[in-house]
């Protein structure tokens, strides 16, 4: 093997792959200018951008920090709002006023009480969420998860960001091209010269001849030119267990300028799907997604104007439909080439896992850049592990979404409910099993980066419903936490919510105090 020193990275791909990719390697490595790597990126200028979503996790304040965004700046021109959770709504047994809260701040107590326990004997009745945690309380009263005084991408509740997709990736390419010294080549790829020994020489381009590199990151959405087209990496579809493969999406107005603006995604189920609803500052984006097996897109696109105007938004909408096959590749990293983004795979919009995948990826790229070519292979091999190990989980955390619920007859005209309870994923079958009897614990989910820690699985296992069964009776070890003091936690939640719900302005009021003045830097 050609033991090439690397010197040169290519991204292939803009959008918000290519450009936050660029954005984490730029910053974390020396450039071109110091000795270090050269990064170009090289991007279609007629190729739409298709959004990978426009939620992100908390995580992505790290990843912007360490980027050397201002949080600010970033608000203002991604038209960004703050994003505490999610919401569900009559997914359970499809009644119009059940809902329960998946918020990104773990339990009062998380691993100092058997907070699932307390919940059980002597809460049952109310929802987990709204009982352990402050945060639901701050989403249903439209509270933000911070204050005007509050420094950039510090919290009081932890968030994530509501945003413009397409906006986002403008925000990031000029910050790559101005401030962190990455290369960019406006042009269409036309074709991949390949090197003797296999790997990828250079791209051939349509105005720019050859542009040589040493590793190649593919980011060029769901068509993978490089991972799948060159190199014939095989997409394994996971549509026999995640049914859904059809969106339908519309921007919608607010009915007034001073309309209040959501704390978290909010996903309704439907018949054969659900239908999301994010609150930006100038406009909310909805979308139907769901399986094109048990519903037709004009019975789709009656439930999406059903629910926009039964929201309060126009009735004229017209949505635009995007298809795609959930799945993943075989592999993601090959040879001198690794996926970010759609390229890698896509599998649905709930939970918001796809932008989160693209920084898990670029910062384990980061991480694991190899100085040689000798070294690629081995870095290739941990990488494909790990994010095999991370599709296998993000699949498990949406179906159990799914499988729990009880929607049934008139709540499942078509089936879609019914064929998701009755094909489960066997490591989740197995979880599940176990559930019955224990809480979901840091035991199963052992990595030191899980894509959803136990806390969440918690927080969806029991907002669905689910009620474990006595388990083995165990004698408590002095100091072990137990269910006697989960009742301590409760009260410090409810308390917290209290004292927050007077101290923490709206999120339109936030926003606009952003817009006029900024954050305190941190």
């Amino acid at each position: 093997m050609v033991s090439t020193t690397i010197r040169h990275v290519v991204i292939a791909g803009g959008g918000s792959a290519g450009w936050l990719t660029a954005a984490t390697l730029a910053s974390g490595l020396q450039t071109e200018e110091r000795g270090g790597l050269r990064i170009t990126l090289i991007e279609s200028p007629d190729v739409p951008i298709i959004g990978v979503g426009e939620g992100t996790w908390p995580t992505m304040r790290d990843t912007l920090r360490a980027a050397g965004l201002s949080e600010s700046a970033f608000m203002r021109e991604c038209d960004a709002a703050f994003k505490q959770g999610s919401r569900f709504n009559r997914w359970v047994t499809g009644a119009p006023d059940e809902h329960y809260f998946h918020p990104f701040v773990l339990p009062q107590g998380w691993g100092d009480a058997d907070l699932a326990g307390g919940w059980l004997a002597r809460h049952g009745d109310m929802p987990f969420a709204e009982l352990a945690s402050y945060q639901p309380h701050l989403c249903l009263q439209g509270r933000a998860p911070k204050q005007a005084a509050t420094p950039e991408f510090a919290a009081v509740a932890n968030y994530g960001y509501h945003l413009d997709a397409g906006k986002f990736g403008v925000f990031l390419k000029k910050h790559c091209l101005e401030q962190l010294g990455v290369h960019y080549v406006p042009d269409h790829i036309t074709g991949v010269v390949p090197h003797e020994n296999g790997d990828i020489a250079a791209l051939r381009t349509r105005e720019h001849g050859l542009l040589p590199g040493d590793l190649f990151v593919d980011c060029t959405g769901m068509q993978s030119l490089l991972l799948g087209k060159h190199f014939g990496v095989a997409f394994l579809p996971q549509r026999g267990v995640l049914f859904n493969d059809t969106a339908l999406a519309v921007q919608v107005p607010y009915a007034s300028a001073d309309d209040p603006i959501a704390s978290q995604t909010s996903a309704t189920a439907q018949d054969a799907g659900w239908i999301w609803d994010i609150g930006l500052p100038t406009r909310r984006g909805i979308g139907h997604v769901y399986s094109s097996a048990h519903t037709s897109d004009e019975q789709a696109q009656a439930a999406l104007r059903a629910y926009v105007r039964a929201s309060g938004g126009p009735d004229d909408v017209v949505p635009r439909k995007l298809s795609f096959e959930p799945g993943y590749r075989e592999r993601f990293w090959h040879r001198n080439c690794v996926a970010i983004g759609l390229s890698s795979g896509f599998i649905e919009p709930l939970e918001a896992s796809a932008l989160a995948m693209v920084e898990l990826a670029g910062a384990m790229l980061l991480e694991e850049m190899p100085p040689t070519r000798a070294e690629m292979d081995l870095c290739a091999q941990r990488f494909n592990t790990v994010f095999t190990y991370r599709w296998e989980r993000v699949i498990d955390f949406l179906k159990l979404h799914y499988v729990l619920s009880r929607r049934t007859g008139g709540a499942d005209p078509h089936g879609y409910w019914r064929d998701n309870r009755e094909t489960v994923p066997e490591r989740l079958a197995g979880l599940l099993a176990l559930w019955r009897h224990r809480p979901p614990s840091r035991l199963d989910f052992d990595r030191i980066q899980e894509v959803f820690p136990a806390a969440s699985y918690q927080y969806v296992l029991y907002g669905m419903g689910f009620r474990p069964e006595p388990g083995v009776a165990r004698r408590a070890r002095p100091g072990e936490p137990g269910v006697q003091d989960a009742d301590a936690f409760f009260r410090q939640a409810a308390e917290l919510a209290r004292r927050m719900l007077p101290a923490l302005p709206d999120n339109r009021g936030l926003l606009a105090h952003i817009v006029r003045h900024g954050l305190p830097r941190a």
